[in-house]
């Protein structure tokens, strides 16, 4: 994995033999798993802002979670989540907003119209886009995954005054999509060989400016840990 900043160490990795931290002490905590692009999202908008002094990670093994987690933290049980005034949040799209919304920092506020709906409709989409997504890994991946890399391509002539899905700004929309993006071209290229941004410039351009983003590079998984990890998930024989 690409190494945290030296003053924002990567914490160690809990699993179930692991003591929890010391519970609703007014710490504020996000607890991640290194290789979930859900819960990446959070933790890239975290950098973003400047909180690495008020939201603290709290790495999980997913695969091998320790029981307090479901019992004491988040019932769900699932990633990424966070331990806010007494109480904890989950669901990474509406830890975004929270975050944005709740803690100082750069913010994502939009105030062209133009821009505000086709971040929303993209932010709508999200979730059709990973379903999509991760059902080719186990179908005929290349002919289902390509749409989704369509998609992205398309939408990044939707403005054409930047790089960026909204244009020459970085915006909140990006997270939204980038640590999919990431994780499944790692992925794709290793197992089928198969580049998502051949013939796709606007989407090679995207990615390679996100990738100068500090915020966004210090969350970033090393390609053989996620190709690992989505192999285990993905491609494992019953």
């Amino acid at each position: 994995m690409a190494a945290a900043t030296d003053n924002d160490p990567r914490p160690a990795v809990l699993d179930a033999t692991s003591e929890p931290p010391p519970l609703f002490d007014g710490t504020t905590r996000l607890y991640i798993t290194y290789t979930c692009p859900h819960a990446q999202r959070v933790w890239i908008l975290r950098n973003y802002k400047g909180l690495q002094d008020k939201i603290k990670l709290v790495a999980i093994n997913i695969q091998n979670r320790p029981a307090w987690y479901k019992e004491k933290v988040y019932h769900v049980n699932k990633v990424p989540s966070l331990e806010h005034n007494g109480k904890v949040i989950g669901e990474s799209l509406d830890l975004l907003k929270y975050v944005d919304s709740n803690f100082e920092g750069p913010t994502f506020h939009l105030n062209d119209p133009a821009k505000k709906e086709f971040a929303e409709e993209l932010t709508t989409y999200s979730d059709t886009f990973i379903k999509i997504l991760f059902a080719s890994f186990k179908g005929d991946t290349i002919k289902e995954a390509g749409p989704c890399f369509d998609y992205l391509e398309n939408a990044l002539h939707k403005f054409n005054d930047g790089p960026f899905l909204l244009g020459h700004e970085f915006n909140m929309v990006d997270i939204v999509y980038i640590t999919f993006v990431e994780k499944s071209q790692d992925f794709l290229s290793a197992v089928w060989n198969y580049d998502i941004t051949a013939r796709r410039p606007k989407l090679a351009r995207w990615i390679e400016e996100i990738n100068k983003i500090d915020a966004y590079k210090s969350t970033k998984t090393d390609p053989k840990v996620t190709v690992e990890f989505f192999t285990s998930v993905f491609l494992a024989k019953n």
